[in-house]
C-alpha cells in the first residue's frame, strides 16, 4: 500500500499519473490533472479505444439523428497537443500492490498515482436472450447505438411492437426515457407511429424514480408525457427472458413477489443493462481484487474519491461503488450523471496535487446533478443538489428549451475536448453565480 505522505525525495521527482479510461470522466480528469499539476507530473491516458465519444448523444445516433463520426474525437491526434501521453492498448489487469498496469498488448505501465475512470462493463449475460449479440439492443456505447440505427431503418420499413426500458440492477434510466420518446418522435415524422405499440419496461418502483427517489415531480411529469404519447409502461419489472419476438417480464409487488407475468410481443427491443466492474479489476481466477473493488467490481472510494487500501488510487464516475438510495422491490442502482462525475474529477485533481505537495487530501465532490433529456421536440431537465437526497435543490422542468439546451451542450462539450479544457473560467463563473459548485 502506498503511504499517504511522501518523502522529500519522492516529492522532488516528477510523478507518473495514469488516467485509466477516456470517456467523459477520463478526459476531464486528464485535463484537470494537467492544469492542477503542471510540470510536476507526467499525465498518461490508457484506454481500449482511440476515440472519445460523447455518450449522451447515443440516443440520437440510434435513430440516425446523428452519425457516430459527429460525436467522436481522435485521442491520439488530440491529447499529445496538450502534453498528455496516450495509449489505446487497454488494461488487462490492474496490479495495485505493484503500482502497475498490465496492458492488453503485453506491455506494462507503472504509476505513482492512478485515476480510474473506466466506466462499467455491461452485464448482458445476466438475462436470457439479452444483449446486442442476442435479441435486444443497447445505447450505452456508440458502436451499439450505431448497430441499433441500422436495425431501426429495417424496423421502420416493417414496423411492429417494440419494448424500451431498463432492466433489474440498471442505474442509468434517463437514456431509456430519452430513447422511448425519441423513437416516438421519429416514428411520427415517418408517419408510422400508429403501427408501433411501445411498452416502457423499468425496474424503477415508479415512473420517474430514476434511481434517485425522483427529482422534483419527475414522477408526475414523466408519467404524463408517457400517457400523452401513448406509451404503455410497467414498473417494478424484472425482465426474465428476451426472445426474438417476445419479452417476458415479471411485475413484482411491494414485497418483491411476482404479481403478474407479462409476455409482451416485440420486434425491436432496447433496454439498458445492469452494470458491473470491468475485467481488469479481477485477478486471474476471476475474483475481484480485495480492497480495491467490491464483489461486483466497482471501485471502493472514500469521501475524497480515494481508495482506502491503495491510497494512491482514485476513481471517478460510473466505475465507483455507491449504495442504492433506498430498498426497492426490484433492484435499481444510483446513476452517475455528467456534472456529478465532473465534480468528482475536480476533487481528485485537487487532492492528488495536495498529496504530492505532502498534504492530506481534503476536497470532497458535491455530487450535484444537472441533467438534460431530449425527447425530440421537447425534453425534461432536472437539477438535484446534491444528487443523493436529502437535497438543497430538488427541481424538474419540461419544455422545448431542453431540446435546444442539449444540442448546445453537445457542441460545447465536444469543443472543450478539442481545446483541452475541462472547465473554462467563464463556465466556472456562471455556475458559481447559479450556486452550482463542484466542491464542498
Amino acid at each position: 500500500m502506498r503511504p499517504t505522505k511522501l518523502s522529500a525525495r519522492e516529492r522532488n521527482m516528477k510523478k507518473r499519473v495514469i488516467v485509466l479510461g477516456a470517456g467523459i470522466g477520463g478526459i476531464a480528469a486528464a485535463y484537470e490533472l494537467k492544469e492542477s499539476l503542471g510540470d510536476t507530473a507526467e499525465i498518461s491516458v490508457l484506454s481500449d479505444t482511440e476515440w472519445f465519444h460523447f455518450v449522451p448523444s447515443n440516443p440520437w445516433v440510434a435513430i440516425k439523428w446523428r452519425e457516430p463520426k459527429d460525436i467522436k474525437i481522435s485521442l491520439p491526434d488530440t491529447l499529445p497537443k496538450f502534453g498528455i501521453s496516450f495509449s489505446s492498448a487497454g488494461a488487462k489487469r490492474v496490479l495495485p500492490d505493484e503500482n502497475a498496469i498490465e496492458c492488453g498488448d503485453g506491455s506494462r505501465m507503472e504509476y505513482d498515482y492512478l485515476v480510474v475512470a473506466t466506466g462499467p462493463a455491461l452485464a448482458f449475460d445476466e438475462i436470457e436472450g439479452f444483449g446486442p449479440d442476442r435479441n435486444s439492443h443497447s445505447i450505452c456505447h456508440v458502436d451499439h447505438a450505431a448497430k441499433l440505427s441500422d436495425r431501426w431503418e429495417q424496423f421502420c420499413a416493417e414496423p411492429g411492437p417494440m419494448v424500451v426500458g431498463a432492466v433489474q440492477g440498471a442505474s442509468c434510466f434517463g437514456p431509456a426515457y430519452e430513447y422511448a420518446f425519441l423513437a416516438n418522435a421519429d416514428l411520427r415524422k415517418r408517419k408510422v407511429r400508429d403501427k408501433v405499440p411501445i411498452t416502457f419496461v423499468t425496474s424503477e418502483p415508479y415512473i420517474g424514480h430514476l434511481g434517485l427517489g425522483g427529482v422534483g415531480d419527475t414522477k408526475g411529469l414523466l408519467e404524463g408525457l408517457l400517457r400523452d404519447r401513448d406509451i404503455k409502461f410497467i414498473t417494478n419489472a424484472r425482465v426474465d427472458k428476451v426472445g426474438a419476438d417476445m419479452v417476458t417480464v415479471s411485475e413484482m409487488n411491494e414485497e418483491g413477489e411476482v404479481k403478474k407475468v407479462h409476455e409482451i410481443p416485440s420486434r425491436l427491443n432496447m433496454m439498458i443493462p445492469a452494470f458491473k466492474g470491468v475485467g481488469c479489476f479481477f485477478d486471474e481466477a476471476g475474483k475481484p481484487i480485495e480492497g480495491l473493488v467490491n464483489p461486483r467490481g466497482f471501485m471502493l472510494v472514500d469521501k475524497h474519491q480515494r481508495n482506502t487500501k491503495y491510497t494512491n488510487v482514485y476513481a471517478v464516475g460510473v466505475c465507483i461503488a455507491i449504495p442504492p438510495v433506498e430498498k426497492t422491490p426490484v433492484p435499481v442502482g444510483v446513476p452517475k450523471t455528467g456534472y456529478m462525475i465532473e465534480s468528482m474529477v475536480t476533487a481528485v485533481a485537487h487532492n492528488v496535487r495536495d498529496v504530492i505537495a505532502g498534504r492530506d487530501p481534503k476536497q470532497e465532490a458535491t455530487w450535484n446533478a444537472i441533467c438534460l433529456a431530449d425527447f425530440g421536440d421537447d425534453g425534461v431537465a432536472f437539477v438535484a443538489m446534491p444528487q443523493i437526497p436529502p437535497r438543497n435543490v430538488n427541481w424538474a422542468g419540461h419544455g422545448r428549451w431542453v431540446h435546444l439546451a442539449k444540442v448546445a451542450f453537445e457542441k460545447y462539450f465536444l469543443h472543450k475536448v478539442r481545446k483541452g479544457t475541462s472547465e473554462p473560467g467563464y463556465e466556472r463563473i456562471v455556475l458559481n453565480m447559479l450556486g452550482v459548485n463542484k466542491l464542498r
